[in-house]
């Protein structure tokens, strides 16, 4: 499994530590409320809010520089769409990297 970083939010930031430091605080604040919202829309069945959380998740994936997962992410939105969850699994996988990855920063 590839490993996340934060250097797209550092190219963002351009050399701004403030700026990058509030950049990361908003992805760890807003990243475990999402990944909840995910796995209870999951409990719930509830097809339309899953779509919908999949993709702000995904771009939180793309931010920290996982290409493979992102791509993942893209694909598992649109089987979802066609009433389909496969790469439900590999999604699950890129979001406990995520979580780890973020508790230590």
């Amino acid at each position: 499994m590839e490993k996340p970083n934060i250097d797209y939010i550092k190219e963002l930031a351009g050399g701004d530590k403030d700026f990058e430091k509030k950049l990361i605080a908003i992805m760890i604040d807003e990243f475990p409320t999402e990944k909840e919202k995910y796995y209870n829309s999951l409990e719930l069945e509830d097809d339309k809010f899953i779509i919908e959380i999949v993709h702000k998740l995904k771009h939180k994936i793309s931010i920290l520089g996982l290409k493979k997962s992102y791509e993942i992410a893209v694909e598992y939105e649109n089987n979802l769409r066609a009433g389909n969850s496969d790469l439900e699994k590999e999604f699950k996988e890129t979001l406990s990297v995520m979580t780890q990855f973020l508790a230590s920063l």
